[in-house]
């Protein structure tokens, strides 16, 4: 049974590795040995798509009655990064010295994230590993599908404001300055705008190079004080959450992340406290952070959390809280929260369609404003200067 089963698994398994000749099926093989310190997976790195990978493939394997040893020795095999051959080779030396899969992988809670290893744990001690593991790859597939809505959906403005800062830029630093001298030779009063425009060119030749890079520093100092400072953080979540367009879509997507982690820690046994407590560690933003934290608190204190969620109303929507409080009522929760996650996700998915044709009017407006500011400075000194001959004639 296992032999055709690791044929099976030979011929659906991922292509990074060449296939044996058929009738040359090699079995799993001796779990491999780590000779080293795990110091060369300080350059790994695990995306949400590699985390989902790994939890289906090990899912899969678990559920063929593989044991946990082979199916890693398995996943390690067909590896091609040393360093991740590495990281698998230190983890089954792990599980063969008598430990867990979950805290083995807690060593390298910053590759897997606190929420996998948690679900993981759970897992373990109910003994539905496998099971857990497909609930896993499910949920962090959506959320990774959900992500990639989103950023697909800013990819159009982000265009659009780019070409038209550099078509500006070009206009001000290149065309501009090769026009202006006719009309400051012949010694007539140029419109304001036309003045302002010029002055803005000549600072940009002289300082354009300057002004670049000093832009950059403070960027890169921004960043890098973002992720020191955890107030100046807040401020720039609280900011993204407070701006017009970019907002409402932070968060729908924070409140479907929120309901699918819920309910997956609900539906694998954790306790609604802990279940909070997890997902306000697996979210990035500080605000939506601060607020699971205050619900975990009012759980654990024995207060409902639709009741702690109804004074977040700038936060969450109306209908959440409602909802969780006729799953808490009927003791439903975990099923009321898939519910209103696959209608969140719809939701984000309507917004994201959506948001190109709402924004573009105010893409092209502001385009229009730029450029018709700069046709407007060349035009009227030449209108100044056709009325200046007009007159002289």
């Amino acid at each position: 049974m296992k032999s055709l089963f690791i044929m099976i698994w030979n011929f659906v398994r991922p292509h990074d590795q060449p296939r044996p000749a058929p009738g040359n099926t090699p079995p799993p093989g001796p779990p491999p040995t780590v000779t080293s310190a795990p110091s060369s997976i300080l350059f790994v790195r695990f995306t949400t798509k590699d985390r989902v990978l790994f939890a289906q493939r090990l899912s899969f394997l678990l559920r063929a009655n593989v044991s946990l040893v082979e199916s890693l020795t398995l996943i390690h095999n067909q590896t091609k990064s040393q360093r991740r051959q590495h990281l698998y080779a230190t983890v089954i030396s792990d599980i063969q010295a008598g430990h867990t899969l979950s805290n083995s992988l807690r060593k390298y809670q910053s590759l897997f994230g606190e929420f996998t290893i948690n679900i993981i744990n759970v897992g373990e001690q109910v003994g539905a590993l496998s099971e857990n593991l497909a609930y896993l790859a499910d949920a962090l597939a959506k959320k990774h599908a959900l992500g990639r809505k989103v950023r697909s959906a800013l990819i159009y403005p982000l265009f659009i404001s780019v070409t038209t800062l550099g078509v500006t830029g070009f206009l001000v630093m290149y065309l501009f300055p090769k026009i202006m001298p006719i009309f400051v030779s012949l010694s007539i009063d140029l419109p304001p705008t036309t003045r302002a425009l010029l002055a803005l060119s000549e600072f940009l030749r002289a300082h354009g190079g300057a002004t670049v890079v000093l832009g950059l520093c403070i960027c890169v100092t921004f960043l890098v004080l973002r992720t020191k400072i955890t107030s100046l953080r807040f401020a720039t979540d609280h900011l993204i959450l407070t701006t017009p367009v970019a907002g409402p879509i932070v968060r729908l997507y924070n409140c479907a992340n929120f309901c699918r982690t819920l309910a997956l820690c609900l539906h694998s046994g954790i306790s609604l406290s802990e279940a909070l407590t997890i997902t306000a560690q697996t979210t990035p933003n500080l605000v939506f952070k601060r607020a699971y934290g205050a619900f975990a608190e009012s759980v654990a204190r024995g207060e409902k959390i639709s009741r702690a969620m109804s004074s977040y109303t700038s936060l969450f929507p109306e209908l959440l809280p409602q909802l969780l409080l006729i799953g808490e009522t009927t003791g439903t929760l975990s099923k009321t929260l898939t519910y209103v996650t696959e209608l969140y996700d719809t939701e984000v998915d309507e917004v994201t369609k959506n948001l190109s044709s709402t924004i573009e009017p105010v893409l092209l407006l502001t385009m229009g404003v730029f450029i018709g500011l700069i046709a407007v400075s060349v035009i009227a000194p030449i209108y100044e200067v056709t009325q200046h001959l007009n007159h002289s004639y």
